[in-house]
């Protein structure tokens, strides 16, 4: 079975201090999760070198894959290459393939210091080059570094994703018009029944159809499908106002 752990670390002040949504990490969890990875953390953070290369060097040692996102454009505050590089003890060099993209894109006009400063990456980076995309992802060991824009961030990720597949989760939904606290002894018993179980409940308010939305996730199909037969089998009847999966 093959088994991924990943973490996300989300780079900016804009979104720390509410003036960005971070929609970066609910798009990149959902992606993972369709695809078997098993998302571990997420950090958001300052645009603080050292705050990023010790984030990024604990999530480097503890995750098999590490997805940063933010702080890659060409203004003072852009600093996640330099953090990453300085979290695995590199030097940042301007990388000549990237440079001749960026001076392609220019045109003939001369390059100053904020264009050169997009073709830096950690020594020793990777680029990935997709034909959909203008330019490269930066690879370097197990972390990706990403754009904070979630459009240019969902392209990448979505030119990438097929290098990220692992065994899936199967996921079973129940619905049911009970509260919390009628249910949550067959809950408890499900568990004790099946303790490698994944389950999720998760209280509505102010839905006309229901109260609670249960889940049941697994990487083992039957075990999933056993562990919901038999919840279903103990719920009150008349309590299930549907199911999925």
């Amino acid at each position: 079975m093959r088994e991924l752990a990943a973490g996300i670390v989300i780079i900016g002040n804009e979104i720390l201090s509410g003036k960005t949504v971070d929609t970066n990490s609910p798009f990149l969890a959902r992606e993972l999760r369709q695809l078997g990875v098993t998302l571990k953390r997420i950090a958001v953070i300052p645009d603080e070198l050292e705050v990023i290369a010790e984030t990024v060097r604990d999530f480097h040692r503890r995750f098999d894959l590490v997805f940063t996102s933010g702080g890659v454009g060409p203004t003072h505050d852009d600093v996640t290459i330099e953090g990453v590089a300085r979290a695995l003890g590199r030097r940042v060099i301007v990388h000549p393939q990237l440079e001749e993209k960026i001076r392609e894109y220019l045109n003939g006009r001369p390059a100053n210091a904020a264009h050169l400063k997009m073709a830096e990456v950690p020594e020793g980076a990777e680029l990935l080059v997709d034909e959909r995309l203008r330019f490269p992802t930066i690879k370097v060991e197990n972390i990706y570094v990403l754009p904070g824009i979630p459009e240019i961030l969902q392209q990448k990720f979505f030119a990438l994703k097929d290098r990220f597949v692992a065994d899936p989760y199967y996921l079973k939904v129940i619905y049911t018009n009970e509260v919390e606290s009628t249910i949550a002894q067959y809950l408890h018993d499900t568990l004790r029944e099946y303790p490698a179980l994944l389950l999720g409940s998760y209280p509505k308010v102010g839905d006309a159809e229901y109260r609670v939305k249960v889940t049941l996730e697994s990487k083992d199909r039957s075990y999933v499908e056993r562990a919901f037969a038999f919840l279903l089998a103990r719920l009150p009847q008349g309590s299930v106002v549907r199911t999925e999966g």
